[in-house]
């Protein structure tokens, strides 16, 4: 469109850049993602892409229900226009959850109706207007957990140096203190808690853009089990009972993906080293160095592939069995849901080929007037996955069998992409055991 306007110019001069629809957030926290600014000269060819990928830049804040753009060209000159509409931002959400790692674990639970966590989880996002965010918890129940956590992703006019810190206090009434036959067994206690733990964490952050960041981070832990798990696994800390120790963790990233909620195109590439430096007797130090690298493709029509490699170095002398975990917690081969694989190192390939099956637009809420709520997207997606993983360990139960040992599933799962980045998915999974299930998850699993 720009060069219908000014069809006799190869190259373009940005003479304006306006914003329009950002009644909270700071103009300057939106110029600080663009890699065009007034007064450049931009070939005229390449012009249309260059502003889509500025679009999408400020769309992955995920500040906004949606952005768009426009422009007009007059004698070489153009001006550009980004119109934004702003998400509700003070999230008040009430708690009552599963106290257990995922679904199938808590069915297993003979207690279950027991192990439920309630309270009150506030997240107030776009703090300021400054793309600040400040988290607050306060779990009771099952878990008791108290928490606040502020996170700057940068200060000044180029917004490239932010802040993040926190504290945490977090104690339970039950504690899973082994793994045999690959299920973690689980020990309660009703006179006193059987772990506590608190920790406090600041850091600095070096950010280019949305895409682009670096984290360093410093924490100090302190940590304490039961007399009871102390007798039951006492290798759960190596001996003592209470342990402290501080830990330094430098992570970069870099995220090119189309969208961060359901990406489609693009690629995420992470890359983080941890220092647990130990200041009690008992526990060598650790050093934990994890990487991954995801690349996601249109295959044409509503078809797309992606895929993603993980990996987990671990190095020590002696490793606890509390900072022995491999699969079962963050990483995960999707079908072993119910089982727990501990070790010191570990890789994890997964892929899989998605099509769209039915984009429902936007759905009007009647009775809402605010279009921060009265709006909700609807996109499903058809998915079928492979994964195949595998955890190194130096010793090993002789009644757990999965670590040393490849494992593999395929299954094909329903993924829901709908409000405010919300990701729901339903799969049923074949593993490599011959097991089959159905399993519910709330986030894109690659």
């Amino acid at each position: 469109m720009v060069r219908a306007q000014c069809p006799e110019y190869a190259t373009l001069r940005v003479a304006t850049i306006l914003f329009v629809g950002n009644e909270v957030t700071k103009e300057r926290v939106l110029r600080a993602e663009l890699d065009i600014h007034e007064g450049d000269t931009l070939p005229a060819t390449s012009l249309a892409k260059r502003l889509e990928a500025n679009r999408r830049r400020i769309f992955n804040l995920q500040l906004f229900h949606s952005v768009g753009i426009q422009t007009v060209c007059r004698n070489g000159d153009i001006t550009i226009l980004f119109g934004v509409q702003e998400r509700w931002y003070l999230f008040p959400v009430p708690i009552f959850s599963l106290a257990d790692r995922n679904f199938r674990s808590w069915l297993d639970r003979r207690d279950r109706w027991q192990r439920v966590d309630y309270g009150l989880h506030v997240v107030r996002s776009n703090f300021r207007g400054r793309n600040e965010q400040v988290t607050a918890n306060l779990q009771l129940g099952f878990n008791k957990k108290y928490e606040l956590f502020y996170e700057a992703p940068g200060y000044g006019r180029r917004r490239r140096v932010g802040f993040g810190g926190g504290v945490s206090y977090y104690r339970s009434r039950a504690l899973d203190y082994d793994v045999v036959s690959d299920r973690l067994v689980n020990f309660r206690e009703h006179d006193i808690y059987p772990i506590e733990r608190q920790y406090v964490t600041a850091g600095v952050r070096w950010r280019h853009t949305v895409q682009r960041l670096t984290a360093f981070d410093v924490s100090y832990h302190q940590e304490r089990i039961s007399d009871s798990i102390q007798k039951l696994n006492p290798d759960f800390f190596l001996g003592p009972s209470r342990r402290r120790y501080v830990e330094f963790g430098l992570t970069t990233t870099l995220n090119r993906r189309n969208t961060f909620a359901y990406p489609l195109t693009g690629r995420y590439v992470q890359v983080g080293v941890a220092y647990r430096a130990f200041l009690t007797s008992g526990s060598p130090n650790i050093t934990v160095a994890r990487a991954q690298y995801s690349q996601y493709f249109a295959l044409g029509g509503d078809f797309y592939y992606n895929f993603s490699l993980q990996g987990q170095l671990r190095f020590a002398e002696r490793v606890a069995y509390a900072d022995n975990r491999a699969f079962g917690y963050d990483a995960l081969v999707r079908g072993y849901d119910r089982y727990v694989i501990n070790g010191r190192h570990y890789g994890l390939v997964q892929q899989g080929v998605s099509y769209r099956l039915l984009d429902a637009g936007r759905l009007k809420l009647g009775g809402l007037n605010n279009p921060k709520l009265n709006s909700i997207p609807l996109v499903f997606y058809l998915n079928t996955f492979v994964d195949a993983g595998y955890v190194a360990s130096r010793s090993v139960a002789a009644n757990n069998r999965l670590p040393n040992q490849l494992l593999s599933a395929v299954g094909v799962g329903l993924h829901l992409v709908t409000y405010y980045d919300r990701v729901l998915t339903m799969e049923y999974t074949l593993n490599g055991l011959g097991q089959r299930g159905f399993f519910f998850r709330t986030e894109f699993p690659i």
